[in-house]
């Protein structure tokens, strides 16, 4: 057992979840349902939608069929997170907490990569029309999405690796909905420097990295934006952005606010909120952020419903 392995006599956590308020736990019980069913439905359609339509099978749409997959895989957190609201004691195995661990720092850092890609994406698309189809080719397109995946399941290793490496003696509350880093390392009762450092690095260095090439990307898109003399091109920029714009600000601002360190109460109670955007408010939104004022994707709806009365 890895709880043998690594020295921890803990086997086993408890997660507290989002309140411990009693009778909030409905309410919160059936709002993260209703949360957990249109994330769901809402990223499968969007995949779906996607596949089955050839005029959707443009780089732009790869992406953003890669960041629904990322989003539907996200969800699956959701339903442990459920259980806080309807079972007394919320368990979960030393085991199982450190692969929710995995997999919730494997989905965020691809997520953040997969966002930074298509950045790059649309300036090509706005900056370098005539050059869009051969600098993002097909083989272009799916070695940004295999770096994106590579590059999450490295930072994803390195996060589960040191907390694996933590003695954990007698303390197994976990102060939050899930298995993330900072509540974890708050239970170990060895040294948390070198995993503090480590995370550290790996989490300013996808911040500085995605940021540098997203701020870079429109940056250029702006001044390119400020050079059209058509009215109609400022609105095709714009509505072409937008989607991705709020996705970026909805996401990296919640992540920022995550790991600002503030006051013990006031960080725990932080972090939990901006968590719940990240992990479930922005995947729920997303099928929506890029389809309900994207004429393609509302084209492509028509089309598929077509298809299936007829």
């Amino acid at each position: 057992m890895m709880a043998v392995e690594n020295g921890s006599s803990v086997t086993e956590f408890i997660l507290v979840g989002i309140t411990d308020q009693p009778q909030l736990q409905l309410p919160f019980f059936l709002l993260f349902l209703f949360n957990y069913i249109v994330t769901v439905l809402g990223n499968f359609c969007l995949i779906n939608l996607i596949c089955l339509n050839s005029h959707l099978h443009t780089p732009m749409y790869f992406f953003i069929l890669n960041l629904s997959f990322i989003d539907l895989c996200h969800a699956f957190i959701t339903p442990k997170m459920l259980m806080s609201f309807v079972v007394e004691k919320n368990i979960i195995s030393f085991e199982e907490c450190m692969t929710q661990l995995f997999f919730f720092c494997f989905f965020v850092y691809s997520e953040c990569y997969v966002l930074t890609s298509m950045a790059y994406d649309r300036y090509v698309a706005i900056c370098k029309p005539l050059m869009y189809t051969v600098t993002m080719s097909p083989q272009v397109c799916a070695l940004l999405i295999s770096g994106s995946y590579v590059l999450g399941f490295v930072s994803a290793m390195v996060h589960t690796g040191n907390m694996v490496r933590l003695t954990f003696c007698d303390a197994n509350v976990i102060n939050h909905y899930m298995c993330d880093i900072f509540p974890l390392q708050q239970l170990s009762c060895s040294s948390t420097y070198v995993n503090e450092l480590v995370d550290s690095i790996i989490v300013s260095t996808a911040a500085i990295v995605s940021t540098v090439i997203v701020f870079m990307s429109y940056a250029l898109i702006l001044s390119n934006i400020l050079h059209m003399s058509s009215s109609q091109g400022w609105s095709k920029a714009f509505s072409t952005c937008g989607s991705h714009m709020i996705t970026i600000a909805l996401f990296y601002g919640a992540g920022m606010f995550t790991h600002l360190k503030t006051s013990s109460d006031a960080s725990l109670g932080q972090r939990r909120f901006f968590s719940v955007v990240y992990t479930n408010i922005v995947p729920m939104l997303n099928p929506f952020i890029y389809s309900l004022r994207n004429k393609d994707v509302k084209l492509a709806l028509k089309k598929t419903l077509k298809r299936i009365a007829n």
